[in-house]
């Protein structure tokens, strides 16, 4: 028999932000807070805004060097 590598990984599950949100909607619906669901939602909103900062900056910056030559 041969030395087989069957290692297996699993990069999946909920992250951080998923869990604030699902807690949030419980908490929503069940009456606890009596948030806007502007706010029970904007943990999904988070990564999104992120990525907007990062393309913004990049943008940025790309048009001062582009300028510069």
């Amino acid at each position: 028999m041969g030395t087989e590598n069957n290692k297996t990984t699993s990069t999946g599950g909920v992250s951080f932000l998923g869990l604030l949100t699902v807690l949030f909607i419980g908490l929503k619906l069940t009456n606890y807070i009596d948030w806007s669901w502007l706010w029970v939602l904007t943990p999904l909103w988070i990564p999104f805004g992120i990525f907007i900062g990062f393309m913004l900056i990049f943008a940025t910056l790309a048009a001062i060097t582009s300028k510069g030559k």
